[in-house]
């Protein structure tokens, strides 16, 4: 086979590093989701959780290797004018694709340049992917059986997130090549984790004992907090590699986002830091409010969600006004899900509440900003040729929510009329940990101070508790 130097050249192989840390980042965060949920549930169903956890973040993963990857790439064949551009799209990039088997210096530059960035970027969207199923699994915890949870962690995974992503990230995509944007993945991530768990949470229904006393099941553990911390910790620590990944390199070039505006690594950098700040800021005021942590221990997630569309293109003082504002939004959607019996406390509030606050601020405090088109092109995407407006960003939103809410509705009602949602109730109330895996009962001790039994445990008010000690008699 031929040999082809460009491909495997030292700019080539800092760009795999670069795609590949940023890769890796990923990975960290769906462990750090883990740890989030194992300091929240039940000590009787940690090992379950961990294991649900694991697979259903890496079948998603999986699953967008299949053909996932072809299907996000079905806009850049558009945009090049490529024929029959799905067709070709998938029989390149599918897993058994030309280009996902051959190593790059035997791919001829002319036809797949920086072919060694874009296999490399492929194992980015692989660990995007297992992000949205570890979120999504959140949804669910102690009462979704296995089966239906991996049936949707792959379904998201490998057709409904690819699609999103066609439509709503990339410079080539119709919304971003309109006027959209969207840097960390906002639309194709958080909003539609939030969707889904949504329509999970509703249709599994509530843990027992989440909301209103149950003769075996009093009340819920209330966790270990300081678990679910270091998971917090664990995604501001990865949160910054993953973010430049979200661009372009271009040598002697700069640095682009995603959606190909100018950006560049140190105000990427700032924004983030600025982000974390603002959302701290807010979540704090919230929790001193309502005497609960968890809004303080989530502020800075939510400050960074809330800015994860605008991070490469607005100013840091920015990022901080528009974080303080984020985890009020977390908290209406927290407090809207409460008053619906919904037991859902991370992934719908993180994803309906911060995400859809940051999708239309983020129209504001970026708009007239270049976007769109790819590098060389004329005309309908010719570079930088559209520029961010607010109507864009609604209309990605709309987007977003319509059609993972139809999809998410078809698939669960689907699941749930067939093989069923949720454990036996006898499964739920000895723990999963003991019913499927048949592990030793918790120790006798815990069970008479009532801490790991499902017995009641005071909150920070007095009220029952539902998962991390989050009062759920009264969300303010």
């Amino acid at each position: 086979m031929q040999f082809f130097r460009d491909q495997v050249s030292s700019f080539s192989f800092t760009s795999d590093i670069f795609y590949l840390m940023a890769s890796v980042s990923l990975l960290l965060i769906v462990g750090a989701i883990g740890l989030i949920d194992a300091g929240l549930v039940r000590r009787r169903n940690i090992l379950d959780t961990w294991l649900q956890k694991i697979a259903a973040a890496v079948l998603a993963g999986g699953a967008f290797l299949i053909v996932g990857y072809g299907i996000w790439n079905w806009q850049f064949n558009q945009a090049l004018g490529v024929p029959n551009p799905l067709g070709e799209a998938i029989k390149t990039w599918w897993i058994g694709g030309t280009v996902m088997n051959t190593f790059s210096q035997n791919l001829d530059p002319r036809i797949v340049p920086e072919a060694d960035t874009f296999q490399v970027f492929g194992f980015f969207f692989f660990a995007y992917a297992a992000v949205i199923g570890a979120l999504l699994h959140s949804a669910g915890l102690e009462r979704i059986k296995a089966a239906p949870m991996m049936i949707i962690a792959i379904v998201a995974g490998g057709i409904v997130m690819p699609f999103e992503a066609y439509l709503t990230w990339g410079s080539a995509s119709f919304l971003t090549n309109n006027g959209s944007h969207d840097y960390l993945g906002l639309f194709s991530c958080y909003v539609l984790a939030g969707v889904w768990g949504l329509i999970i949470a509703w249709r599994v229904k509530p843990r027992l004992g989440a909301f209103r006393p149950h003769p075996q099941a009093a009340g819920v553990f209330p966790g270990n907090l300081g678990t679910s911390a270091l998971g917090v910790a664990i995604v501001l620590f990865a949160v910054p590699f993953l973010a430049v990944g979200c661009g372009y390199l271009v040598a002697d070039g700069g640095y682009f986002g995603i959606s190909m505006s100018t950006s560049g690594f140190g105000i990427v950098a700032l924004n983030i830091g600025a982000a974390y700040f603002g959302g701290i800021l807010g979540g704090l005021l919230i929790s001193y409010r309502t005497k609960n942590p968890l809004f303080a221990m989530i502020g800075p997630v939510t400050g960074y969600i809330g800015c994860a569309a605008c991070l490469d293109v607005v100013h840091p003082w920015v990022c901080v006004l528009v974080a303080f504002g984020s985890p009020f939004a977390f908290w209406l959607v927290y407090s809207i899900l409460y008053r619906l019996g919904i037991d859902e406390k991370k992934v719908v509030p993180l994803g309906l509440g911060s995400g859809v606050y940051g999708a239309i601020v983020s129209g504001f405090v970026a708009w007239h900003t270049p976007t769109g088109g790819y590098f060389g092109l004329r005309g309908a995407y010719g570079f930088q040729h559209a520029q961010v407006t607010p109507w864009m960003q609604l209309a990605a939103l709309g987007v977003t929510i319509a059609t993972a809410a139809i999809s998410g509705l078809v698939l669960v009602l689907l699941l749930e009329k067939t093989i069923g949602l949720r454990v036996k109730q006898e499964d739920e109330l000895i723990g999963l940990d003991e019913a499927l895996w048949g592990t030793p009962p918790e120790p006798v001790e815990a069970i008479l101070t009532g801490y790991g039994s499902g017995a009641d445990a005071p909150a920070g008010n007095g009220a029952p508790v539902s998962s991390g000690g989050v009062a759920v008699g009264k969300p303010d």
